[in-house]
């Protein structure tokens, strides 16, 4: 349910990475790179969803860069959420690269709003997945096992009473994890890389955060896990045409170290990484260090290297005045429920011009399909929208849309899916929903017309009183 003009219509649990020990130097084009790539017979959706090259693909850390957990709110998290669902969901790719295990890191999604990232990399690169059902690469998983055994990694290291095993969650098959004091970690990994290497293993030790130490194959990391992405890409034909690469601690290095990339260390990026920069990237026009922190700080560079718009729709206040050259299903969709959660803080001024700009965009006999199974006029909930203005005033509520993907069914027809989340005091209720658009008389407002919606509850994300869920 629109409400722009358009004229016509036609788109810190993350490691920090202080002392590198028994590590090579990074290469993009590494010789130990597969050349082959397969995902088990398994081909995600999100695969076949871009015709071609992807226009920008997002690599970004979670805790500390896309993630601010000083901001209570997520007001940057939020920001960068709409930017992205209205601009770049239909033709870009989001990669979310962290150190988290999939345990921290489903926690990490009920937690915040995080989007559905196309790809996840987990576990400081040993993990690789795909798509909201997260479907592992086989490929790189085979690629990992090459000279790499955890039996001898688990008993070589049970020869150190110096190293506490972390919990079972973070015992990857790529990842052994320990805590260790700091001032005995050096002389720890010393030895212990040389006992492994005697034992036949290629492995990599990272100690971070000055307790963590995480024990991993050498060719696992944060960089080489996408060097391996963007192989696959351009096998494929389908290298992104951008890349943008974001982090804020040394674990993050590695995605810097990728020759074609473009890169942002968000303002309150560690020292280790910033001392990492100043060594080996400070001529690297291609490297920015943010003024802004976190998700700000990647929007920010997405408007230093002109990769496309930073504008995040959440910036716009008035609502009634935008015009559009052509009809974009994302931006219309995100900016109309950024109305409604703004109408119902009392964020907006309480005014009769605001309805009516959707009605007006409404088909006369379009139909809305509640959660619940009622039916119902779509004119009848514009009208429901007058009685509740303000009912979520100084209250935590917010509400965000997630994987919009339009589909073009005809010349003067669209249908969108997507996720619509609302976050409301401490719970979380999300419906999945699909809206048909088609196009109208040119002359007539908005040039389309929103015909029908129909919502369903998310698994497991139902509201617990129904009559609370409006549109």
């Amino acid at each position: 349910m629109p409400f722009c003009k358009t004229k016509k219509a036609p788109r810190n649990l993350d490691p920090i990475l202080i002392p590198f020990y028994h590590l090579k130097p990074f290469n993009s084009h590494s010789k130990l790179l597969p050349s082959t790539f397969r995902l088990g017979g398994v081909k995600e959706q999100f695969m076949d969803r871009l015709n071609a090259s992807a226009r920008l693909m997002i690599v970004s850390d979670l805790d500390h860069t896309m993630v601010d957990h000083h901001d209570s709110e997520n007001l940057s998290l939020l920001r960068f959420n709409a930017l992205w669902e209205a601009n770049y969901r239909h033709d870009s790719l989001l990669v979310f690269s962290t150190g988290r295990s999939p345990t921290l890191y489903k926690q990490l999604r009920k937690e915040k709003p995080l989007l559905t990232p196309d790809i996840t990399i987990m576990s400081v690169g040993t993990e690789i997945t795909y798509g909201k059902s997260m479907v592992p690469d086989e490929g790189w998983v085979e690629y990992l096992n090459q000279r790499w055994n955890k039996s001898i990694v688990v008993e070589e290291t049970g020869k150190f009473p110096e190293l506490t095993p972390q919990s079972e969650t973070e015992q990857r098959p790529h990842k052994v994890s320990f805590y260790i004091q700091k001032d005995k970690a050096q002389e720890v990994m010393k030895v212990l890389a040389e006992k492994l290497e005697k034992r036949g293993l290629d492995i990599k030790i990272i100690y971070s955060g000055g307790i963590d130490l995480d024990i991993l194959p050498q060719g696992a990391g944060k960089g080489q896990a996408l060097a391996y992405l963007l192989k696959k890409f351009k096998s494929e034909g389908k290298q992104p045409t951008n890349t943008l690469v974001c982090g804020d601690s040394g674990n993050d290095a590695d995605l810097f170290s990728i020759p074609e990339v473009h890169g942002v260390m968000v303002s309150n990026a560690q020292e280790e990484l910033l001392q990492w920069h100043a060594e080996h990237a400070k001529d690297n026009p291609k490297v920015i260090h943010a003024s802004e922190r976190c998700a700000a700080g990647i929007i920010q560079a997405i408007g230093h290297f002109g990769l496309g718009s930073s504008v995040s729709p959440r910036n716009v206040t008035n609502f009634t005045g935008c015009e559009m050259e052509n009809f974009n299903p994302n931006h219309e969709i995100v900016k109309f429920y950024l109305f409604f959660e703004r109408w119902r803080r009392a964020e907006v001024d309480s005014s009769a011009a605001y309805c009516a700009s959707i009605e007006a965009v409404c088909h006369p006999s379009g139909v809305f399909i509640h959660p619940s199974g009622a039916e119902l006029s779509l004119h009848d909930c514009i009208k429901s929208l007058r009685k509740c203005y303000g009912d979520r005033q100084g209250t935590n509520y917010r509400v965000w849309v997630d994987r919009v993907l339009p589909t073009r069914i005809s010349s003067g027809a669209w249908l969108v899916r997507f996720d619509r989340w609302e976050l409301s005091g401490e719970e979380r209720r999300c419906c999945v929903v699909t809206t048909l658009f088609a196009s109208k008389d040119a002359k007539a407002v908005g040039g389309f017309s929103c015909e029908h919606v129909h919502q369903t509850w998310l698994d497991g994300h139902a509201a617990s009183d129904h009559s609370a869920w409006l549109v």
